[in-house]
């Protein structure tokens, strides 16, 4: 996810806090940076998952098993 986008996410939720809130549209925008913040986490941990490895008592390694 790009900076920016961070950053605008940021400054809704400062302007969440404050006394006048968010109008309609910043609210939908302000969601749907939010759910592509989640998928870019969890894509990130995902390619982060798929690249571990356990590595056993014996020395050998192997793929950590995946889970759905």
């Amino acid at each position: 996810m790009e900076q920016a986008k961070i950053d605008r996410i940021n400054v809704l939720a400062q302007k969440a806090k404050s006394p006048e809130g968010l109008t309609p549209e910043e609210l939908s925008e302000r969601d749907a940076l939010r759910q592509e913040y989640i998928a870019a986490v969890k894509a990130s941990l995902t390619a982060q998952l798929d690249s571990t490895y356990i590595m056993d008592r014996d020395g050998t390694k192997r793929k950590l098993p995946r889970r759905d």
